[in-house]
């Protein structure tokens, strides 16, 4: 199996770098920009997935049996559509690029969980209600997929990343957990949130096990990728408190955390590009997020990381890069 992945110098391509690399297998990172990873510099390809011309000479050159395609624009600050050209056009070459190429067998399409707002639960994958222009964009690359890759010689699966976090990740989830570790993080209100989130090396091993089965069980198929059943948000925070040795956390009226969303609203607006808390940031925390991932487990089967061993590990990494004592 020779993968490239597109993308691999993000949070979830770096990650599945370092696995794939860890078995042996021959890869090949397509990415603008350079590795997080320095030790994964040697697998890196410099490219811009918005031009055809050098990701077609990528692939002819290359000849990869799957690709993961995880390249795009995942910030929220675009206005509109537009602004994320990686997420459509992008698209649209990868999937012209693998055309020609006929050792591509499989690709897989990373889209997000972000193509339906906070709480809005879709009644089937086609059912899409978008809040920001991000996730208009990810709609359309999935159009895009269903529209020009159906009748292609190689198979080709969409999944949706909802909220993953661990080794390498960044904001927002990378900021959870320094919040927790300078005591700066409080529970939102007493009630129980139920979170559909993952952990990255479960999500690399669900990737792994998609490519890996028979194309007739998920061509053509799109799959929200997360650790199985939801974690409670109030149980995670302890964890990763308890792994930092930071205070107990204290519980915070709702009520104040809105006044204090506002005012972050305010500092966006101001010119701030990361205040503390937002209402989208707030909302995200406290609105229930439950997926039904029954169809990803009856493929993947038993996933290989729990929760507490998730944040013992992604505490490690943080320890270990000097983020946390």
């Amino acid at each position: 199996m020779k993968i490239l992945i597109t993308g691999g110098s993000g949070f979830i391509g770096t990650n599945l770098v370092s696995h794939f690399v860890s078995r042996g297998k021959e890869i090949l990172n397509f990415d603008i920009s350079p590795p997080r990873n320095s030790q994964h510099v040697d697998f890196w390809q410099q490219g811009d997935i918005t031009n055809l011309s050098d990701l077609a000479k990528c692939i002819k050159d290359y000849e990869p049996s799957v690709i993961l395609h995880m390249a795009a624009r995942t910030d929220l600050d675009g206005s509109s559509i537009s602004d994320y050209k990686a997420n459509t056009i992008g698209v649209e070459n990868l999937i012209s690029a693998a055309r020609t190429c006929k050792s591509v067998e499989c690709v897989l399409f990373a889209s997000s969980r972000l193509v339906c707002k906070i709480g809005y639960q879709p009644s089937n994958y086609h059912d899409y209600c978008p809040s920001t222009a991000y996730g208009e964009s990810k709609v359309a690359g999935e159009e895009i997929v269903r529209h020009l890759a159906s009748d292609c010689h190689f198979s080709s699966i969409l999944v949706r990343p909802t909220s993953i976090w661990g080794p390498w990740f960044d904001i927002p989830y990378k900021s959870f957990f320094l919040a927790i570790s300078k005591n700066r993080y409080m529970h939102p209100g007493t009630q129980s949130i139920s979170k559909s989130f993952g952990f990255v090396l479960n999500t690399v091993h669900q990737i792994e096990s998609l490519i890996n089965v028979p194309a007739q069980k998920v061509n053509g198929r799109t799959f929200f990728l997360s650790d199985y059943p939801p974690l409670v948000l109030s149980e995670f925070a302890n964890c990763i408190q308890s792994n930092v040795g930071s205070k107990d956390i204290r519980t915070v009226n709702l009520g104040l955390l809105r006044v204090l969303a506002n005012a972050g609203d305010l500092l966006k607006l101001l010119g701030y590009k990361h205040p503390p808390l937002t209402t989208f940031r707030l909302n995200n925390l406290i609105t229930p997020m439950i997926y039904d991932l029954s169809d990803l487990e009856e493929i993947v089967g038993t996933l290989p990381y729990s929760m507490e061993e998730g944040v013992e590990i992604t505490t490690s990494w943080m320890r270990s890069i000097g983020e946390i004592g």
